[in-house]
């Protein structure tokens, strides 16, 4: 196994458990904090993208700058909603849609990179 396939693996196992951990806990634990703030959706959508990006580098391959995209975009669009959702600075507002644009490059740069591949 190379290692950039190990680290797509590895970001993909502590994501998911971190994803599958931060549902549970919007679900339980901040259920009824998240209702009040009216972020019960925002939450949900965090824990969404979180987990169909960890589940996405499973099948990514040793393709760094589309992990690194995705990382970043889990980073900054999952955070941000995360942070907003838990009554965060409302200046992590911005932060989202900079989050959404580095999923989308990391999307288009997959395909750009899968475009490249020999045709057989």
């Amino acid at each position: 196994m190379t290692a950039p396939v190990r680290s797509n693996l590895i970001a993909a196992g502590l994501l998911g458990f971190t994803g599958i951990a931060l549902g549970a806990f919007g679900a339980h634990a901040l259920k009824d904090s998240l209702a009040e703030r009216g972020m019960t959706q925002a939450w949900q959508t965090a824990v969404l993208y979180h987990l169909l990006h960890a589940v996405a580098l499973v099948a990514l391959p040793d393709w760094p700058t589309v992990r690194r995209l995705w990382l970043a975009g889990i980073v900054l669009f999952c955070g941000s909603l995360y942070g907003l959702a838990l009554g965060g600075p409302k200046l992590l507002g911005p932060v989202t849609p900079l989050g959404g644009l580095t999923f989308l490059a990391g999307w288009a740069f997959l395909a750009w990179k899968a475009w490249q591949l020999p045709r057989k």
